[in-house]
């Protein structure tokens, strides 16, 4: 996701995010202990989606 659409989202609805996509890296990383992830790029993709919401939902705490 790009930080515009994390920006247009609420406070709660970004929570909401965050944990979907730490629940999201979870399985990610599951599969990569288990030699079925095909694709590792998602690791970091879905890393650097946490990076952008936590540091939205920081800025609108701030504001």
């Amino acid at each position: 996701m790009k930080a515009k659409e994390f920006s247009a989202m609420t406070v709660d609805q970004l929570n909401e995010k965050v944990a979907e996509l730490k629940a999201q890296l979870f399985t990610l990383r599951f599969q990569l202990a288990t030699g079925q992830l095909q694709n590792h790029q998602q690791i970091t993709s879905v890393k650097r989606d946490i990076a952008r919401a936590k540091t939205v939902l920081r800025q609108k705490e701030q504001a």
